[in-house]
């Protein structure tokens, strides 16, 4: 019998030696100062965390090729792998297990950029990154720099929930989500700016059709963690948009909802007490950011349709507040009852980028 456990012992130990010297180990760590992350990340003890969409990591390099050792913690995150300014590849990392994966290879051995683009939002998972390797040449470069800092708050049009779906449909798979084409981030890339993206779908300002609204997560480093909460000195935006009150545009008809009676019990908020709710969070960005424009945004779905009041009420929130740094812009309704398109997207992106350059002269 002592022999039986002493052999089970050597062989677990064996087995565990093999799986930890089998775990690809990068060979730049993911804080090393080099590279860039830009978006909410939760630095752990062994790994970047990337949860919201549009959270990234870039780097310059001198090589011929990249790899990064990742994990996931469901499984059905979608990352954009942009060179040089061009998207060169699509990365699925696997749930549970960190493993080793090329991003890009076969480059000239000359000055590169790489950035790592998680496209899909946190319902689809959390990206840990452990670190990159570079082939060739392997020279680690100093980050880039941007010319503008641009933060959005918004819900599933923010995100490109449906983006990509080819028949139209408006399906949720996180293969047709794609926040890399969606308004915001085009509007980002045209400026030059850091992108920070706190985006979710079904979101609202006070009722949601999940269980939390955005002010309770407006702050957090990861979606689904309500025990870290963002820095907000870490990173000062030049320019927050806020897209949000598409949900509620809904919900608050919706007396047999869960979430609605969760919120308002059975009778439904007047308008009042909605616009109440917005300023008080336009308020909440402001206490973050004193200096900082805000653009207040809706649209392009039916919460702009004609007939809805939900303009209206943005635009008394607005003026209530009294604040000249905060402005309001209305996306049309795109006159489906739908997401927005990749060529929707872009036509809001050009939309915001035109009052951007007329109101900021960037």
């Amino acid at each position: 019998m002592r022999c039986y456990r002493l052999l089970v012992f050597t062989c677990v130990a064996l087995l565990l030696t093999s799986q930890f010297s089998c775990t690809p180990k990068p060979t730049i760590n993911f804080n090393d100062p080099h590279i860039r992350y830009t978006g909410r990340i939760g630095l752990k003890d062994d790994a970047a965390e990337l949860s919201w969409t549009a959270s990234s990591a870039i780097i310059n390099f001198k090589g011929t090729g990249v790899t990064a050792v990742l994990n996931d913690t469901k499984g059905y995150d979608l990352l954009t792998i942009v060179v040089d300014g061009k998207v060169v590849n699509t990365i699925q990392p696997k749930r549970g297990k960190y493993k080793n994966y090329q991003l890009i290879s076969a480059l000239p051995d000359t000055i590169h950029r790489l950035e790592l683009f998680k496209r899909t939002e946190a319902e689809n998972g959390t990206l840990l990154l452990r670190g990159f390797s570079i082939e060739g040449s392997g020279t680690l470069l100093p980050p880039p720099t941007f010319k503008h800092r641009i933060e959005f708050y918004g819900n599933s049009i923010t995100c490109g929930f449906s983006l990509e779906d080819p028949e139209g449909k408006d399906r949720g798979d996180y293969g047709y989500e794609n926040g890399f084409l969606s308004y915001a981030n085009l509007t980002a890339r045209h400026f030059d700016a850091e992108y920070y993206c706190i985006a979710k779908s079904g979101i609202g300002v006070t009722v949601s059709w999940s269980p939390n609204i955005m002010p309770e997560l407006y702050a957090r480093v990861n979606v689904d963690d309500t025990t870290r909460l963002w820095d907000f000195n870490k990173y000062t935006p030049e320019l927050v948009v806020v897209n949000l009150f598409q949900n509620d545009y809904h919900l608050v008809d919706l007396k047999d909802h869960k979430e609605f009676k969760h919120r308002f019990g059975s009778t439904p908020p007047k308008p009042d007490f909605l616009i109440a709710k917005y300023k008080e969070f336009i308020q909440t960005i402001r206490s973050k950011y004193p200096n900082t424009k805000i653009i207040c945004a809706m649209g392009s779905m039916d919460s702009v349709e004609p007939g809805s009041p939900f303009p209206g009420y943005v635009e008394k929130a607005v003026a209530e507040l009294k604040d000249k740094n905060i402005y309001t812009l209305f996306f049309p309704y795109l006159g489906a009852h739908r997401h927005p398109n990749a060529g929707e997207h872009r036509v809001m992106a050009k939309q915001l980028i035109d009052f951007i350059h007329e109101k900021f002269g960037w």
